[in-house]
């Protein structure tokens, strides 16, 4: 196992999130609400990619910005779940994995930033 982080491909959180997205494309890709579609997917998307944007600034503080960005982006994520659950657009068992993926992506990015506010580098 990896102990340091090279790449954003090594981080758990976007690892777990590009499940979550590939998830996401599978279950919404066959709806006609294009537009409920695009965002839920956009959503999911968002997460992986602000965990590797953030990573490629090299600075501490922007990559912890872009961090809770990409949280904000799970919880964008599980609203709209809630709401395409609500449309029938899914059933509970589909709601209940996502959900859950998505809950366990956000708790891994709180993690993170916790470890990383925590540690004494700046810069990386």
């Amino acid at each position: 196992m990896k102990s340091k982080i090279e790449k954003f491909e090594d981080i758990l959180a976007w690892q777990k999130s590009q499940e979550l997205s590939k998830n996401i494309y599978k279950l919404f890709g066959g709806i006609r609400d294009y537009s409920f579609r695009d965002q839920i997917c956009r959503a999911s998307v968002s997460i992986s990619n602000n965990i590797a944007e953030g990573f490629e600034r090299k600075s501490k503080r922007e990559f912890l910005m872009f961090l809770y960005i990409a949280k904000g982006s799970c919880g964008e994520l599980r609203s709209m779940l809630y709401l395409a659950v609500d449309l029938s657009y899914i059933n509970d068992k589909n709601f209940n994995l996502m959900y859950n993926q998505a809950t366990e992506v956000s708790k891994i990015i709180s993690g993170f930033i916790k470890y990383l506010q925590n540690s004494s580098f700046e810069t990386f």
